[in-house]
Parts: structure tokens; sequence; C-alpha cells
């Protein structure tokens, strides 16, 4: 119980740290515009006008809203706070993959290294038994 517990608040905490319950609230919102306008219209022009983006309801305003707020504040406190102010491509080298390879010693240690084996007793018989 514990360990779920434990890796449904890690879930939880990933979700709002990436943003991701901004885009629920999005799905949230073009579930409703499309059944609301899939109420007076086909279908197809009603999934064209919910994902067109020319009218938007209000849920996907305050969205639109604050990912833009929350874009100019990372921006504006990613200088101060030594944050890097946007994704950085990642470069590899282009002369070919390298590969690091631990010396052999490290992968197999020589029998030396090993402390001798010391002779096992046998188990007592009976096995003890605990007081009743």
């Amino acid at each position: 119980m514990r360990r779920k517990a434990s890796l449904l608040l890690t879930l939880t905490a990933w979700f709002f740290a990436t943003g991701s319950q901004w885009d629920a609230v999005q799905t949230f919102a073009w579930a409703r515009m499309f059944t609301t306008y899939a109420q007076s219209m086909p279908l197809l022009e009603a999934a064209k006008k919910t994902f067109s983006g020319e009218e938007l309801c209000g849920v996907c305003e305050v969205v639109q809203k604050t990912r833009a707020d929350g874009q100019k504040e990372s921006n504006a406190s990613g200088a101060t706070e030594g944050k890097a102010l946007g994704k950085m491509p990642l470069a590899l080298p282009s002369d070919g993959l390298f590969v690091l390879r631990l010396p052999p010693s490290v992968l197999c240690p020589p029998p030396s290294a090993f402390p001798p084996e010391a002779p096992r007793a046998s188990p007592p018989t009976p096995p003890p038994r605990a007081a009743v």
C-alpha cells in the first residue's frame, strides 16, 4: 500500500511539474466544445470548428492565457536564476560512436583477490526449538 501511494504521489508531482494539467483541461474544453457543436451541426463540421482555433470558449482562453503567462514568467526568471532560456540541442560528436571500456582487471578480478573459503559446519540436528 505504501509503495502504491508513493508511486501515485510521484506520478502526480511529475504531472503537475510538466504542466500536463493544462493539457487535461484543454482536452476537457475540446470535448465540451465538440459536444455542443455536434448538437447543432454535422460531426465533421463540429470537429473542424472545435479545432480551428478561431472561436475559443472560456476554458480555452484561460488555458491559453495561463500557458502564455507561464512562458513569460519562465523566460523572465530564467536569466536571473541561471536557468536556460530555451531548449538546447544535444550534439553528439560527428566522428562516430565512442565507447568507454573498463580495464580487464576490473571486469574479472584474479582468483587471489577472493578470500579463501572456510570449511562449513553441518547444521545442528534436530533444529533448535523455541520454548513454548
